[in-house]
């Protein structure tokens, strides 16, 4: 993949736009005043994927998936604990499915749980831990894959060129604000997205999904957005199905090149068919068989 425009915001260590500190914006700058020691980002691993392929061989990291968890729109309290361990199943589905293509699945530890406005610290840790990918693993294709606040932070980190997808499962979204500028879009360009949205969610409104990839999809043409009726926020109800088109979207993106043909045909739709596509009950049990 080539190299791409970065955001304005890119470059500044480890610091988010118009954040007021050099590692994350007042939150962050307030502890430093208080004389604590500011948190760090982290990188956690999910278990290591199995050393050997059936055929005896080792793949090399081809691949890293890297997991954000949901936070919360405002907040100086410390990343959750139960926000990461949410985010652990889907990250060992995708590791385990993975595993023979070279697969590796980071998930992000915060330096705290909220976005923080102008802050956006929570996307800052995302372009961070991209950065650590790569110095880690090298030139390998990586998926920011978030759920809640960090499938906000995984949208808006898509800008490093290391970055070729982004799945953003019920993705927390502003309100339309006139006053405001638009959530953007641009660094959206030449990657594959998936949005995932539950038609019940209660905590984060899903026309606001569908309006933010209506607007991306006018430039950006490898987005589609799937809806999961009757689900909600944490897409419990239909976890199996939300996960094996993660898997599918995932493998595709960074290894196979193709597509299960409802992803396939929700890419290739125009809107608003392909940002309004419903996930099928039993969606993946076919590609099993």
């Amino acid at each position: 993949m080539g190299h791409h425009a970065l955001p304005r915001w890119w470059g500044r260590p480890a610091a988010a736009a118009g954040g007021a500190s050099a590692h994350g914006g007042t939150t962050v700058a307030h502890v430093a005043r208080a004389g604590r020691t500011p948190p760090q980002a982290k990188l956690g691993s999910l278990p290591r994927r199995s050393s050997a392929r059936g055929d005896g061989v080792d793949p090399a990291v081809a691949g890293v998936v890297v997991l954000l968890p949901d936070g919360e729109p405002q907040s100086p309290r410390r990343a959750s604990a139960l926000s990461y361990a949410a985010a652990l199943p889907l990250g060992r589905t995708l590791a385990r499915a993975g595993r023979d293509d070279g697969l590796t699945v980071h998930s992000v530890r915060y330096r705290g749980r909220g976005w923080n406005g102008a802050d956006a610290q929570l996307a800052t840790d995302a372009a961070w831990a991209v950065e650590e990918v790569v110095r880690r693993y090298g030139d390998v294709p990586v998926c920011l894959a978030g759920h809640g606040m960090g499938g906000r932070a995984a949208l808006r980190a898509a800008g490093h060129p290391a970055v070729n997808s982004v799945l953003a499962l019920a993705p927390w979204l502003p309100e339309d604000d006139m006053a405001a500028e638009p959530e953007p879009v641009e660094q959206l360009a030449d990657r594959r997205v998936l949005i995932v949205h539950g038609t019940n969610d209660a905590r984060t409104d899903p026309e606001l999904s569908y309006r933010l990839a209506e607007r991306a999809k006018k430039s950006h043409r490898d987005i589609c957005r799937f809806e999961v009726h009757s689900d909600g926020h944490a897409l419990r109800q239909y976890q199996e199905e939300v996960h094996a088109l993660a898997v599918d979207f995932v493998r595709g993106s960074l290894f196979t090149g193709s597509y299960a043909r409802p992803l396939a045909d929700a890419l290739a739709a125009p809107p608003p068919l392909g940002l309004r596509m419903p996930l099928a009950a039993g969606f993946g049990r076919s590609l099993r068989g």
